[in-house]
């Protein structure tokens, strides 16, 4: 759905009031770069969904914004609500618009128990998902992990690194995480163009982990297995029916994949 000029301009005052609130924060995973990144997916998904622009827009651009503050018990999507209904209190929205927003923000969780309900909730949670994905969300799992650790965690477990033979952990080993939440994040996804983008980012963490495999083998950890067995064990497809499923093909070959490029306004919301 095609934004107004004003449109536009209400999403880049509320980006400017929404990033003074990041300023400082320390959690760089959440921070403003992911929100931007969110934003920008989530425009692209509402422009390919035909979803309401505003509505996904300012919910993206507010969707962490509990981050930055604490609570004693509300989960930082409660949280989020009810700092974006402060701020957007200034603006003269409908009520349904607002109410679409708050509820966007609140489903965005897949902890916090509320279906999206809406098409701009959907989408907005598929963003938030895909920024988990990737070469993105290779870098944001570094952050999550270092910042989130504990004594005991260690970064892969000596004997089973990838999980092969056991159940994934990833409170006590970081690469598990893979196991136990980014490989299964596709599934969850609920837009088709949301699936779509998630299958080639979904990709490109198993062609990292079939790597890493690589280099831990080097480095004497991991398994004594044929390069064929690893591959099809961390790739969990075998023979044709891989090579006809799998759209890392592309990136093994070192072809680049071409996405559709963000218009105009929306880079410059």
């Amino acid at each position: 759905m095609d934004m107004s000029e004003n449109d536009n301009h209400l999403l880049a005052e509320v980006a400017t009031r929404a990033q003074a609130s990041y300023h400082d924060f320390p959690d760089l995973a959440h921070g403003w770069e992911h929100v931007k990144r969110v934003y920008h997916l989530a425009l692209h998904l509402a422009e390919q969904e035909q979803a309401d622009g505003l509505i996904v827009g300012m919910a993206a651009l507010l969707h962490d914004l509990g981050r930055t503050t604490r609570g004693p018990t509300r989960l930082h999507a409660e949280r989020s609500a009810k700092l974006a209904k402060q701020l957007l209190a200034a603006y003269d929205l409908p009520s349904e618009t607002l109410h679409a927003i708050l509820h966007a923000i609140l489903a965005h969780g897949y902890r916090h128990g509320i279906e999206p309900a809406t098409l701009e909730a959907r989408v907005l949670s598929d963003a938030d998902r895909l920024d988990s994905l990737g070469a993105s969300g290779v870098m944001r799992w570094a952050m999550t992990m270092k910042r989130g650790r504990w004594p005991e965690t260690r970064t892969y477990h000596p004997d089973d690194p990838f999980a092969l033979w056991r159940d994934p952990d990833g409170q006590h080993y970081l690469l598990d995480r893979f196991f136990t939440k980014l490989l299964k994040l596709q599934e969850a996804m609920t837009t088709t163009t949301g699936r779509a983008m998630a299958a080639r980012r979904i990709a490109f963490l198993r062609l990292y982990l079939q790597e890493l495999q690589h280099e831990l083998a080097e480095g004497g950890s991991g398994y004594d297995m044929s390069e064929e067995v690893t591959y099809h064990l961390l790739w969990g497809k075998k023979g044709e029916e891989q090579k006809k499923e799998q759209p890392g093909e592309d990136l093994q070959r070192g072809r680049v994949v071409e996405l559709p490029c963000l218009s105009e306004e929306q880079h410059s919301a």
